[in-house]
């Protein structure tokens, strides 16, 4: 049996943590081996998700006046919650790479921006891009007029060029 105060802590870490995150992943773990929820806690800890299996009753409080309130729902059986702290897609990637190899884990739910999404939208999630990746698709669209600009600026020089070259080459043809 839980105590009361450590009940509250749990309570006030998943709130917290529910509070900072960017979309949060619930899946039942129905069946897996300690060695596999093992596993699935390093992968969650290295990806910059938090994991946690809670009670249900303790979750509901947790996500009360948060964006992930939506979740309430969604919570049955033994979950496991995910939350992504780094970027949205973190919790999608873990989750959906790790049940790909373990079929005990079963997505049941997906929540970001206020909205719960059926287990499906875990591949729309999991697909989002890394900060990094979201920065260099920035940075190419930003480049990508600059380069534009500066090619026309010197094609006019370049065809010039091309054109001296070719009336040499015929002058000198006709010479010999």
């Amino acid at each position: 049996m839980i105590k009361l105060e450590d009940k509250r802590a749990i309570v006030a870490e998943i709130a917290e943590v529910a509070s900072n995150a960017y979309s949060a992943v619930i899946a039942e773990y129905r069946g897996m081996s300690v060695g596999d929820m093992t596993e699935l806690r390093v992968k969650a800890r290295e990806g910059g998700v938090f994991l946690k299996v809670v009670r249900n009753t303790l979750a509901r409080r947790a996500v009360q006046g948060t964006e992930f309130e939506c979740m309430v729902d969604a919570l049955s059986g033994p979950v496991i919650l995910a939350f992504s702290m780094e970027e949205p897609g973190a919790a999608g990637r873990i989750v959906k790479d790790f049940a790909k190899d373990n079929d005990k884990l079963v997505v049941t739910g997906v929540a970001m921006s206020g909205q719960l999404m059926p287990a499906e939208a875990i591949e729309k999630l999991a697909k989002m891009p890394t900060y990094d990746q979201s920065i260099s698709m920035l940075m190419s669209v930003m480049k990508a007029p600059v380069e534009k600009f500066v090619r026309t600026l010197a094609e006019p020089h370049a065809k010039l060029v091309r054109t001296l070259a070719a009336v040499r080459t015929e002058k000198e043809q006709e010479a010999a």
